[in-house]
């Protein structure tokens, strides 16, 4: 087993480590894979077009409003003003102060989606970077989806700095947003810059590691190309030293070194400073906080600065940890003398050079041409081209080393979370999870020319978007799409219109509800065939109980003295779990049950993997009648802000859909209004609200957790299931 990383700064290319290969352009300690995540509306596009114009990546600032936004290049992404797909992008930065001052660092950035529909983006590319910038707004403060991309980057061990955005707007607050963040999140967040004034008299920041101040003048340097190095103003001075003390007892913790000197009153350099926030900051016990406005070109050279200076590089992070095909553990050790190794994180059909499979390299070096093993195929595939990405421009390269974020070309049978590698690399890295869906709808196309099309174009977006799922409805030969959310669904419609030229119909979203059990309960299961030759004989005697919540339907052996052969009890599990996409109930899928196979007979000669299969599927339907099967729906936490004139309707609203008040809390003049409701009530909620409040409140919707059908809407949904059933 690999040691901890040690966490070091290196500043002379000579001492790099020997895991770089000479040729590397820029060495593993001088590279950064970062992610810039956030709550919807927080800024992110607008921060990652700021950074790509000060880092030189492009030559004229994209704006979200204006749609002209390099990393937001799809149209839907331009005419909503959201970002809907995780855009790659590759820059370098040279640090203006620090020990890096003057070197050239690679920084590979993805910029995420922020609405919840499509988490996925954040969910895959959270599990491939090594540090984040999470973004939050200086008035709104920790939003839902904060909460939700906080979750995912401590579930995939990603340490982060926090950049609080909108430092110009009025109702701006800068010390609130980073208390809300040790409240709501949980975070040991503390100021690494201060800002000086806020809303329209936003002008600089200081910088408590290196104490001195940076100051913006729109008038002379409309571009924030130049802010004015200077010293602490007088007025500031007292609060920058409170800020400084108490950033440094908060690193004290992570630091040896500088724990001593603070102890003793010694003074502590600026060098050493540095190194106890990188340290600490790479732990993940601790977030630096840096204020800022995208938007007025104003800290984000400072977050750039703070990128290099305090997030890891791939040697900084824990070894990627794999199995081979025993299921030990094996790890992936950066380094670009080792085997290649690295993980197929998300797929994209590009219409000038048809599918590029987006790849993190963990270990090795990937040349133009090579032959990789895919574990879960067993086939090989080769790379015919390599590229590195600028959102929808592509940079050919000939070789990508470890570390790298690159694109493939040439490679067929990959699906999101593949690893590939070295022919003679037994490995396979955990891939990316993702949520269920939790709404779905049929589509039907307009022709027989677009029957064709539809199917190669579900084909392309399935591969693309784990979150998308497709069925056909075995009653109605529908084909029915399952997704996150209306407007994920919404956009998979549109962009089959617009990439793939397919007319279709698209019916009334549908609710993708669960079914479980309240009681425990025998069932019986028995398939006798007999025709004149061979017959078939299977019989099976299960139990059922309610298992934990999220468990899913668990399956458990415990016949004794051969009752079932042995090799009966596999199809027999698979005819339970078969069973179990449809429940008795409305015919939805089965969730939280405990299933024990506890009895049953065979015969000699009549007996088949079918049917106990068949027995498996007829114990289950029976056991779960007498179980006091339920049905599930899809709760959602909806956060409403409104301004407080509009309160009560808004309230009044919510009750009516069936939900529940959780909270309400005042903020900067608006109302926040958090509850659950119910998603059955919530299509069209966003233009309803808008209605109510004359388009001056907003909403964020959130799944939260399943909840028993009340029984007055039971039989209407049974009704409607056995009419147009749009199971997932």
């Amino acid at each position: 087993m690999s040691e901890a990383p040690v966490i070091s700064i290196v500043t002379d290319k000579s001492k790099v480590s020997p895991a770089n290969a000479k040729e590397r352009p820029f060495p593993l300690e001088w590279t950064r894979n970062i992610g810039i995540v956030a709550h919807i509306d927080a800024g992110k596009t607008t921060t990652t077009e700021r950074i790509l114009f000060y880092s030189g990546a492009v030559h004229k600032m994209g704006e979200v409003h204006e749609g002209s936004t390099v990393t937001d290049w799809m149209e839907q992404e331009r005419e909503r003003g959201i970002t809907i797909t995780a855009a790659a992008i590759s820059c370098a930065w040279n640090a203006s102060n620090g020990p890096w001052k003057g070197i050239k660092q690679r920084i590979n950035i993805i910029d995420t989606p922020g609405h919840v529909d499509f988490t996925a983006e954040v969910e895959r590319s959270m599990r491939v970077l090594d540090g984040a910038v999470s973004v939050f707004c200086a008035v709104a403060g920790v939003q839902p989806q904060s909460e939700t991309v906080w979750r995912q980057a401590n579930k995939y061990g990603v340490p982060r700095i926090a950049f609080i955005n909108k430092m110009d707007r009025t109702g701006a607050d800068f010390y609130r947003a980073v208390s809300e963040m040790r409240e709501k999140l949980g975070a040991n967040a503390h100021p690494i810059f201060i800002p000086i004034g806020k809303e329209e008299n936003f002008s600089g920041l200081i910088d408590l590691v290196h104490n001195q101040a940076y100051i913006f003048d729109e008038t002379t340097d409309p571009l924030g190309m130049n802010p004015v190095t200077a010293a602490i103003p007088v007025e500031y001075a007292e609060q920058a030293k409170e800020y400084r003390e108490k950033l440094l007892e908060a690193v004290c913790d992570f630091d040896d070194v500088i724990a001593e000197k603070y102890l003793g009153g010694e003074e502590v350099t600026v060098d050493e400073f540095i190194l106890a926030v990188r340290k600490a900051t790479i732990s993940m016990k601790f977030t630096g906080v840096i204020p800022g406005s995208a938007f007025k070109k104003k800290g984000v050279q400072r977050l750039l600065d703070s990128v290099v200076t305090y997030l890891p590089n791939p040697l900084d992070v824990p070894a990627m940890k794999g199995q081979d095909t025993d299921g030990v553990e094996v790890e992936a050790v950066v380094s670009d003398k080792a085997k290649m190794a690295g993980l197929a994180f998300k797929l994209w059909n590009d219409p000038f050079v048809g599918r590029l499979v987006f790849f993190r390299i963990y270990t090795g070096k990937l040349p133009k041409g090579m032959p990789l093993n895919n574990p879960r195929t067993r086939r090989t595939e080769r790379v015919s081209r390599l590229v590195l990405m600028r959102a929808m421009d592509r940079e050919e390269i000939d070789m990508a080393y470890s570390g790298d974020i690159c694109a493939l070309v040439g490679v067929k049978d990959v699906i999101t979370g593949d690893t590939l590698c070295d022919e003679d690399f037994d490995i396979r890295l955990e891939p990316p999870s993702f949520p269920e869906p939790v709404i779905a709808m049929s589509i039907e196309p307009n022709s027989k020319a677009d029957q064709e099309k539809l199917g190669m174009a579900l084909q392309r977006l399935v591969a693309e978007d784990p979150t998308l799922r497709v069925k056909t409805d075995q009653d109605t030969g529908q084909t029915i799409l399952a997704g996150m959310g209306e407007l994920h669904l919404e956009i998979i419609v549109d962009r089959m219109k617009r990439e793939f030229k397919v007319e279709a119909t698209s019916g009334k979203p549908q609710i993708a509800y669960r079914e479980t059990i309240t009681a425990h309960a025998d069932g019986e299961g028995k398939f006798i065939r007999q025709s004149g030759g061979k017959g078939q004989y299977g019989h099976v005697v299960v139990k059922i109980e309610p298992n934990e919540k999220g468990k899913g339907v668990e399956v458990i052996n415990e016949t004794v003295g051969g009752s079932i052969p042995k090799e009966f009890i596999k199809p027999s599990t698979e005819g339970i779990l078969e069973a179990a996409n449809n429940g008795v109930v409305a015919g939805y899928p089965v969730v939280d049950v405990i299933v024990r196979i506890v009895d049953g007979s065979f015969h000699d000669v009549d007996s088949s993997e079918m049917a106990f299969k068949m027995a498996g599927i007829f114990g289950f339907k029976d056991a779960m009648k007498s179980a006091k099967p339920i049905l599930l729906e899809p709760i959602m936490g909806v956060e409403v802000t409104t301004p407080e004139e509009y309160q009560g309707d808004l309230i009044g609203d919510i009750n009516r859909r069936r939900g529940q008040i959780a909270g309400m809390e005042s903020k900067n003049g608006a109302c926040i209004i958090s509850s659950k409701v119910p998603l059955e009530t919530l299509f069209g909620y966003v233009t309803d609200i808008r209605s109510l409040s004359k388009g001056r409140a907003s909403a964020s919707i959130t799944p939260s957790h399943f909840e028993q059908v009340p029984s007055s809407l039971l039989t209407k949904i049974v009704e409607t299931s056995t009419k147009a059933p749009a199971r997932s």
